[in-house]
C-alpha cells in the first residue's frame, strides 16, 4: 500500500484555494479522493513533504497548522489500516477498502497488534478484576508504552523475545530506577496479558515464558503492640486525622484490607463478627470476629453519618496516616534495603515515613501471632493464601519471642 497527498492547481476556488487529495495504491488499484476541509494557495503547498507551509508574515493566516495535522492524523489512519490487514490476512480489494474509508479508519480494530490488544485485555476485566488490579495493568501498559518510545522498540507479539526481556530490564533498571520488586511486577503482568492473548490465538510466541524476574523479600513493616496502643490512645484536635487513626486502628484490630474496610456497611456489622464479602479474593460471607478494640471504634460512630467506621481514597488515606503517626511519635529508626538491578540502596527513616494502609493488616496478623494466636486462626482471619507469604509473620513473631526470653529469663 502506498499513499501520497498532492494539491489539483485546476479546481482553483473563488480565493484562489486549491484542493488537497490522497492517493492510495494497493495490488494495482488506486483509490483517490479529496481530504475534507483542507486547502491553500498552490505557493503554500510543498510537492516533496507533501505538507502545507507557513503563509508569510504579510499574507493571511492559511491555517497550515491545522492542515497538516488532519493530513497526519488521515496518513497515521492509512497505516494503521496497512497494519489491519496484514496481521489479519487479509486480501484486500478496492471494495474493502472504501468500506473501511466510509465507515471510518478509527473504527478498525486491529485485535492482533500488541497495544490495541492489551486495551481489550484491560476492558475484558473490568467486570472480574478488582479496580487496583485493573489499575496495575494500566500503569504496566503505560510504562511498556515508554519503553517502546524510549528503546524505539516495536513492541509487537512477535518481538517478545529474550532479547525484549533484556532491554526492557536494562531500560528499567537505568533509565527508570525500577526497584527489583516493582520489574518483577511488570514482568508478571505481561507474562498474564501474553497468556491471555495466547490462549485467543493472537499469537504463537510462548519466548516469554523463559522470562524470570523473581520478587525479592523485603522488610515486614507493622506497628508493635506498644506503638499502636500510643496511636490508638492518642486524640487528635483534627477531625480528619482522628478519622484516619481509628480508620488505620480499625484495619490493625481486624485485619481487613483497606479495600475492605472502604467497602464496609452497616449490614456487615453483627455483635461479636462482621460478615461480608472480601474483594481481592472474592470470598463470600467471610467471617471476621471483632475484639473490644475493633468493637470500641464502632460503637464510636453509631449513629453517626461515618457509620460504621470513616474511610476515604487511599492516596489521602496514605498521606493522612505518616501524619498520625508522627504527631503521635511512633518514630522508631527503621532500616530498609531495596535493590535496583544489582545497585542496593539501603536508608534508615523514621517508622510513620513507612505506615500505610497496607501496614495495618501486617501489625495484625504480626500482633496476633506474638500474642499466641494460633497461626491457622489468623490464616482463617485474614484469608491468607499462600504459606510462603505468612511464614514471613511467623518468623518475626518467633524472633520478637526470642528476644522477650533474651531479655528476660535469660538474664536471671
Amino acid at each position: 500500500m502506498q499513499v501520497s497527498f498532492y494539491l489539483v492547481a485546476n479546481k482553483l476556488d473563488k480565493k484562489g484555494l486549491a484542493p488537497i487529495y490522497y492517493s492510495l495504491t494497493l495490488n494495482n488499484q488506486r483509490i483517490r479522493k479529496q481530504v475534507k476541509g483542507v486547502k491553500c494557495l498552490p505557493s503554500h503547498w510543498k510537492k516533496k513533504e507533501q505538507r502545507v507551509k507557513a503563509s508569510l508574515k504579510s499574507e493571511e493566516y492559511n491555517f497550515h497548522v491545522e492542515y497538516n495535522k488532519t493530513i497526519d492524523d488521515l496518513d497515521s489512519q492509512f497505516k494503521q489500516l496497512f497494519r489491519y490487514i496484514h496481521l489479519n490476512g487479509i486480501k484486500p480489494t478496492k471494495e474493502f477498502v472504501l468500506d473501511k474509508l466510509n465507515s471510518g479508519l478509527e473504527a478498525v480494530n486491529l485485535t492482533n497488534e500488541f497495544f490495541p490488544s492489551f486495551e481489550e485485555f484491560i476492558e475484558k476485566g473490568k467486570n472480574i478484576k478488582t479496580d487496583g488490579t485493573l489499575r496495575r495493568y494500566r500503569t504496566a501498559l503505560n510504562f511498556y508504552k515508554d519503553f517502546s518510545e524510549y528503546e524505539d522498540y516495536p513492541l509487537r507479539f512477535d518481538t517478545i523475545t529474550v532479547d525484549f526481556f533484556e532491554k526492557f530490564r536494562d531500560y528499567a533498571f537505568e533509565h527508570k530506577n525500577t526497584l527489583n520488586n516493582y520489574f518483577s511486577k511488570l514482568i508478571s503482568v505481561l507474562k498474564t496479558f501474553m497468556n491471555w492473548s495466547y490462549d485467543r490465538g493472537y499469537h504463537e510466541n510462548l519466548n516469554f515464558r523463559k522470562f524470570k524476574a523473581p520478587e525479592q523479600e523485603i522488610e515486614v513493616i507493622y506497628l508493635t503492640m506498644d506503638e499502636l496502643m500510643q496511636l490508638f490512645n492518642h486524640k487528635f484536635d483534627s477531625q480528619r486525622l482522628e478519622h484516619v487513626k481509628d480508620t488505620y486502628c480499625f484495619g490493625c484490630f481486624t485485619g481487613l484490607r483497606f479495600s475492605d474496610i472502604k467497602q464496609l456497611r452497616i449490614s456487615n456489622v453483627y455483635d461479636d463478627h462482621l460478615k461480608l464479602n472480601i474483594k481481592k479474593t472474592k470470598t463470600i460471607d467471610h467471617k471476621i470476629p471483632l475484639n473490644n478494640f475493633a468493637k470500641q471504634l464502632l460503637k464510636k460512630y453509631k449513629d453517626t453519618i461515618y457509620e460504621p467506621i470513616p474511610a476515604i481514597s487511599t492516596e489521602k488515606f496514605n498521606k493522612y496516616i505518616k501524619e498520625c503517626c508522627q504527631i503521635a511519635k511512633i518514630n522508631t529508626p527503621t532500616s530498609i534495603t531495596r535493590f535496583i538491578g544489582k545497585k542496593r540502596i539501603d536508608k534508615t527513616v523514621p517508622k510513620h515515613d513507612l505506615i500505610t494502609s497496607h501496614t495495618a493488616r501486617k501489625t495484625f496478623v504480626t500482633n496476633s501471632l506474638v500474642l499466641g494466636m494460633k497461626e491457622m486462626v489468623v490464616r482463617n482471619i485474614t484469608g491468607h493464601k499462600k504459606e510462603e507469604s505468612f511464614r514471613r509473620y511467623v518468623k518475626i513473631a518467633e524472633d520478637l519471642k526470642r528476644q522477650e526470653m533474651d531479655n528476660t529469663w535469660d538474664k536471671l
